[in-house]
């Protein structure tokens, strides 16, 4: 398989995830079921060219699937329930970016996980959050939330507010071990520390900033003035990053980045970024892009 198809496509046909309710109040994730990806061998294949076409991969924000449940407005990246692309399965190890809004007093019932990483970032809004572990928080934008789902976790989510939308990331990222205790974090951070720089959000390493992941993932979030430039390094040699333009515009190694539009670069050992719009948030991962 080479390494391009591996990035861009991704291995699975199928094993999309599609909800229904199997008994009482739970409600059943088929996505729990897909096998393992493929493992890659990243010696196999090299690139001799310096184009960004030939080491990147751009998803315009209008070109997401989408899902009206109508209490729910969900737009998914990668392919999600009954949104299903071939070519959108995942970059690396970046298998769900959704962008919810959930309605007033409305949100998603007791539904099962496992083996998987999964973040949620409120971005406006409180989510009310309940867990088969006892764990029941309330997490709003500035907020990290992490469930390493591991053998298995049966929780709920809601919006806690009766009177205004909540909007939310939801990010699925596979993990480098199977199996493990199923556990729950959830972090308040600063956000004035991200203003015209990065902030880290997540890492694989428990004493590091932020909260953590069994996976070599780092996640960073931005809020930049206009014509602000930078840099990211990449964390580890093999990583790639995957940009996430969550309001504004951005220049990102020469490509133009609109709201909600999502960048996946690899190859590279650093990013270039220059913000062309005020008030801008980035969510930038750097991530494997090969499966354990």
């Amino acid at each position: 398989m080479n390494k391009q198809n591996f990035i861009k496509k991704g291995l699975l046909g199928s094993g999309i995830f599609t909800s229904k309710e199997s008994s009482a109040d739970i409600l059943k994730n088929d996505i729990d079921e897909i096998g393992p990806l493929e493992t890659l061998n990243v010696e196999d294949t090299s690139y001799l060219s310096d184009k960004l076409e030939n080491h990147s991969v751009l998803h315009k924000a209008n070109t997401r699937g989408h899902a009206d449940h109508g209490w729910l407005q969900s737009n998914h990246t990668f392919s999600f329930a009954n949104y299903h692309n071939p070519e959108r399965m995942h970059f690396g190890v970046l298998r769900v970016l959704n962008d919810d809004t959930v309605a007033a007093g409305r949100g998603f019932g007791k539904h099962p996980h496992d083996n998987m990483e999964i973040i949620s970032i409120p971005l406006e809004g409180d989510l009310e959050h309940e867990d088969s572990m006892g764990n029941k928080a309330i997490i709003r934008k500035g907020d990290i939330q992490i469930m390493s789902a591991g053998t298995g976790i049966i929780h709920s989510e809601y919006n806690k507010n009766t009177d205004q939308l909540v909007k939310f990331l939801q990010i699925w990222v596979y993990p480098n071990q199977r199996n493990v205790s199923p556990r729950y974090d959830q972090i308040t951070l600063d956000i004035a520390q991200r203003q015209n720089k990065f902030q880290q959000i997540i890492s694989p390493n428990p004493e590091d900033e932020g909260v953590w992941i069994h996976q070599d993932a780092w996640f960073s979030m931005g809020h930049f003035d206009k014509d602000v430039q930078t840099k990211y390094q990449i964390k580890k040699a093999g990583n790639g990053v995957y940009i996430f333009v969550i309001k504004g515009s951005v220049i990102a190694e020469g490509q133009p980045l609109e709201t909600k539009d999502g960048l996946g670069i690899w190859d590279v050992a650093e990013i270039n970024l220059k913000v062309t719009s005020a008030d801008t948030e980035i969510l930038l991962m750097d991530i494997s892009m090969v499966l354990d």
